[in-house]
């Protein structure tokens, strides 16, 4: 029998979060400031337990440790990704992530953080932060130490359906009025640079400008991402990325679409319409696992997934 392994979010309130989640997906969230859900993740701040089946309660990290067999005998100690959708009712902290080297040394063995976004909506005129202007660091170095932030970073507009890769090193912020679905490695170490001076229980949240001085690239070089389309059987399949962390796609379905999970593990969110897998009913906000060896996958409905593999 083919196994499908869904799995139950984790809701983290934030001081930028909002409702979005319960809106557009139907979760029930803890409260009016729900920034995250983690929706595939074993990391210890927040690992998602299977909703049904014979490993119904268990974590998603125990299933990592405990049967190996279903991603592939996958190497690692940890799993190797987390997949989230983050809500910004306000703008988010500008920041930057280390690699996989600096967190090794300086995060107690922790991974880094190369990671990416689907846009899945946005108020009108929204724009987004990545990147910033600076020709050599003495030249960031001032314009931070000015508050020149305007200066400094790098807006671009979003519109829904838009596609960022965010690799280690790239200064970057989410902005008001933002939900997208973030794909990223097993890691929550973020460096954060400014945060307009927000206050949680009467004190302004830590700033971490040493570690983002040794680790933000200079001058900035961006990263393009070239979405091919193929156009296949019952669906439109949309290449997003393919990197050393990851491979993302996004499904379009319109009637029938087979896919075939050749992967070590295959993980699947719906983040439109309604359907099915191999007659397993989904909707959007639902996510799950294909683990190894799965096969043929018949895909029917009117829906859109966003998938994403290692390997």
């Amino acid at each position: 029998m083919k196994e499908i392994i869904k799995l139950m979010p984790v809701y983290k309130e934030m001081v930028w979060g909002g409702t979005r989640m319960q809106d557009y997906f139907g979760y029930k969230i803890p409260g009016s400031d729900t920034g995250e859900a983690w929706v595939v993740s074993a990391h210890p701040q927040g690992d998602c337990r299977i909703a049904e089946g014979r490993f119904e309660g268990k974590t998603l990290s125990w299933l990592w440790d405990n049967h190996r067999e279903l991603f592939g005998e996958t190497e690692g100690e940890e799993f190797p990704l987390l997949v989230k959708y983050i809500d910004a009712r306000d703008d988010l902290s500008i920041q930057v992530h280390p690699d996989d080297i600096y967190a090794a040394i300086h995060e107690n063995g922790a991974r880094g953080k190369t990671e990416c976004w689907y846009i899945l909506d946005c108020e009108a005129n929204s724009d987004i932060i990545i990147g910033h202007q600076a020709k050599t660091k003495e030249e960031m170095k001032s314009l931070i130490d000015e508050n020149r932030w305007e200066e400094f970073l790098k807006v671009r507009p979003i519109r829904p359906g838009d596609f960022f890769q965010i690799p280690p090193g790239t200064v970057h912020a989410i902005r008001r009025g933002t939900f997208l679905i973030e794909i990223q490695q097993n890691s929550a170490v973020t460096y954060r640079m400014y945060d307009y001076d927000r206050r949680t229980g009467g004190k302004p949240r830590e700033l971490h400008l040493k570690q983002a001085m040794e680790i933000v690239q200079c001058p900035y070089e961006k990263t393009s991402v070239f979405p091919e389309v193929f156009h296949e059987k019952g669906c439109d399949r949309t290449r997003l990325v393919s990197c050393r962390y990851y491979t993302v796609d996004k499904y379009d379905i319109m009637g029938t679409a087979m896919l075939e999970q050749s992967h070590p593990f295959l993980i699947v969110s719906v983040i439109c319409g309604k359907g099915s897998i191999d007659g397993c009913p989904v909707k959007k906000g639902e996510n799950l696992i294909l683990p190894y060896g799965y096969g043929d996958v018949r895909l029917e409905g009117d829906m859109s997934l966003v998938t994403a593999y290692v390997g």
